[in-house]
């Protein structure tokens, strides 16, 4: 058994289990045991009523008193029942469960996990606290539990946790037992850096004995992960340094013009990057350039100048979005543009949704040079699309894309320009090494006249202030967003989930607020779906995970709440709160903790204090370090599979020292002592273009 086995192989993981893999993208043994957890649970001892600590996770061994009491509220079912023991009462309530009616019965006794919250207001009479959707055990079961750190993994609706643990424990026996965990970082590396074994890292991280052993795990798997990535970069960089561009560009009139005509005034610091860009692009050598800037900062009016010059120098452009709803956005402004000012573009949409006769009929406009602009997803990379004479290649949002991709993209064109954006504030100690083969140009200045959007950062005792505040924002004819850390029910205990929030705000809202759930596991299509239907006004709420963090462009939408706001990271709330403040109207941001303990809440009222990105980035990165081993990767941040920039800042760095350090050694790729690691990021570069990030 090796990384490619399928997962039938797998002792217990038949068709029908493979299938549910398959709908989170795991095909084979290396996804399942690269499946890492998202956090662990430690199974703390079972309290009593009277012992409980409100606002934490506990566990409370209680009998069921009296009948469950099932209503529906709309299209919501809620269930609630009492329990308690000797030393007090507690009410629990689950949506969406009525089966359990047959589980929970009057007298029996379980022991209930999740969050305790206080009901009344000071007394601990009877259903003084309260429970919703905790995990429900068996004493015997629980009582195995007690004391050890349980894996919580990403699932999808029919996969439970323990298929999911089971699967991995069993791949993972067969793997040591046929030896298929060979260690691939010599002996000096792994002493140097203090990593362990890649067998212990993959064991420990799925089943670690204590805290202890999963932060070593993780330091093994981030820095490989890491290096990886690094030795690419370095590649990527090399290539760069020899590419020459097939024919010159030359600065022409068509932007001033623009510029000259355009109804506001670039900034300073915009006009300082166009020139930079321009600059480059009427060189020789072809332009590697990263334009970071704060959401709504200005960088895309500086792609279409870049773009402007690639056409009316008889040369064709490209920006890949990274969602179709995005692209869209880009080429219907581009066509306004084109429009309001007579610009020489001639604009093509190509994405994944068109009917292949569309795409056809794409693939012959940008083949001919018919379209010299032309706008899409990762349709514009696809083996069917060929360009007369690509000169500029632009990613949007870059950090959604990987080397591959970007250098794909790049290789349709001779000596092909490449231009990345981003709204991802990251510090500089970091931004040099994730950016080794790029010039970075900096958009520090924000357009004058845009309000400051007002935040707050409260806890879940504020949740029904903030639900009438939704309904008077919907009701003055605005949008909102509310963000939830999860996708579904039984993630992770304690936390909300889209799935279930959703839910929550239709039985509390009015009936004709409109509310729909957004997340990642969606088909494309159903997601790009809901995305238009809330960028065309159709919605009122959209419930999701971070998936909207750069997907779309709502300026009508005024607030932005999030839910367990302490799980992420301060650079990723940043980038969520520049979903709103994109209109006229005042914008709002709250930020709702679970955890009210003086530092979490001394760290998310950074986001109070500063509208600045690169600023918030930075206090990121001193306050979280390396030690937050249970909170939720930043998915949003160079999409890696356990490697967190900020988290894991020192791993990067000396990953990326070794990449630049092995690369000196042995530029050829030939040194005995490096060729199982070459071999192994072979393999990881040839078979996972999502995971290439930059």
């Amino acid at each position: 058994m090796d990384f490619r086995t399928q997962l039938t192989a797998i002792k217990g993981v038949g068709e029908k289990t493979a299938a549910l893999f398959a709908k989170l993208h795991i095909t084979d043994v290396g996804g399942l045991l690269e499946h890492y957890p998202r956090g662990y649970d430690l199974m703390e001892f079972p309290v009593s009523v009277s012992g409980v600590v409100p606002e934490k996770v506990c566990a409370i061994k209680a009998a069921v008193i009296g009948n469950l009491s099932v209503k529906r509220v709309r299209s919501l079912t809620i269930t609630t029942v009492q329990a308690g023991d000797a030393t007090g009462l507690f009410r629990i309530t689950f949506f969406g469960m009525p089966y359990l009616k047959s589980v929970l019965r009057p007298g029996s006794i379980h022991v209930f996990r999740g969050v305790c919250r206080v009901a009344g207001e000071k007394s601990r009479s009877a259903a003084a606290f309260k429970m919703e959707q905790p995990g429900i055990y068996k004493p015997e079961e629980y009582a195995n539990l007690q004391g050890t750190l349980q894996p919580r993994y990403a699932l999808t609706a029919g996969l439970t946790n323990h298929m999911v643990a089971k699967s991995v424990r069993a791949a993972l026996e067969d793997m040591e037992k046929e030896g298929g965990l060979r260690e691939f970082l010599p002996e000096e590396v792994r002493s140097q850096y203090r990593l362990i074994s890649w067998a212990d890292a993959l064991r420990q991280i799925h089943c670690p004995n204590d805290q202890e052993e999963a932060a070593g795990a993780r330091r093994r798997l981030a820095f490989q992960e890491f290096l990886s990535f690094f030795l690419g970069l370095q590649r990527l960089k090399a290539d760069n340094q020899v590419r020459k561009v097939k024919d010159m560009l030359y600065p022409v009139p068509d932007t001033g013009r623009l510029l000259d005509a355009l109804p506001y005034r670039l900034t300073g610091a915009q006009m300082r990057v166009w020139k930079e860009i321009e600059g480059d692009l009427c060189k020789g050598s072809a332009m590697n350039r990263l334009v970071q800037g704060d959401v709504g900062s200005g960088k895309t009016i500086l792609a279409f100048l870049a773009l402007l010059l690639c056409a009316a120098n008889g040369k064709q452009g490209c920006l890949m979005a990274p969602t179709e709803v995005l692209a869209c956005q880009h080429y219907e402004a581009l066509c306004k543009l084109k429009e309001d000012y007579g610009l020489c573009v001639e604009p093509l949409l190509l994405t994944g949704s068109m009917t292949a006769k569309e795409k056809r009929e794409g693939y012959r406009k940008a083949a001919s040079g018919e379209a010299n602009v032309i706008i899409g997803t990762h349709a514009l990379i696809q083996g069917g699309v060929e360009y007369q004479n690509l000169a500029l290649a632009v990613t949007d949002e870059q950090h959604r894309f990987g080397v591959r991709q970007r250098e794909t993209l790049a290789d349709k064109g001779e000596g092909c320009h490449v231009l990345v954006m981003s709204a991802t504030p990251i510090p500089r100690t970091l931004a040099i090494v994730l950016y080794g083969d790029l010039h970075v140009s900096i958009v520090d200045e924000l357009p004058a006249g845009r309000r400051p959007i007002k935040n707050c950062v409260v806890g879940t005792a504020y949740r029904p202030k903030a639900y009438s505040f939704l309904k008077n924002q919907v009701e003055a004819g605005h949008q909102v967003y509310c963000i939830c850390p999860m996708v579904e029910e039984g993630e992770m205990e304690g936390l909300e989930n889209v799935t279930d929030y959703a839910d929550k705000l239709r039985s509390a809202l009015p009936e004709n607020v409109r509310i729909e759930a957004l997340h990642g596991r969606m088909k494309p299509g159903e997601k790009n779906r809901i995305m238009e239907a809330f960028a065309a006004g159709q919605l009122d709420i959209l419930v999701s995970t971070t998936v909207i963090e750069v997907g779309i462009n709502v300026p009508n939408a005024t607030v932005m709440m999030v839910e367990n706001a302490e799980r992420f990271g301060l650079a990723q709330l940043h980038q969520l709160r520049g979903r709103v403040g994109r209109g006229d109207a005042q914008s709002y941001c709250i930020f709702l903790s679970s955890n009210e303990n003086e530092q979490t809440m001394k760290r998310l009222q950074i986001l109070n204090t500063s509208n600045d990105g690169f600023y918030i980035a930075n206090e990121d990165l001193k306050l979280r370090g390396p030690g937050d081993l249970f909170g939720i990767r930043q998915s949003g941040l160079l999409d890696f599979k356990i490697g967190d920039i900020y988290q894991d800042s020192d791993v990067l760095l000396a990953a990326s020292a070794l990449a630049e350090r092995i690369t000196a050694e042995d530029p050829s790729r030939s040194a005995g002592k490096y060729l199982s690691l070459y071999e192994w990021e072979d393999a990881v570069w040839r078979n996972s273009i999502d995971f290439r990030s930059i």
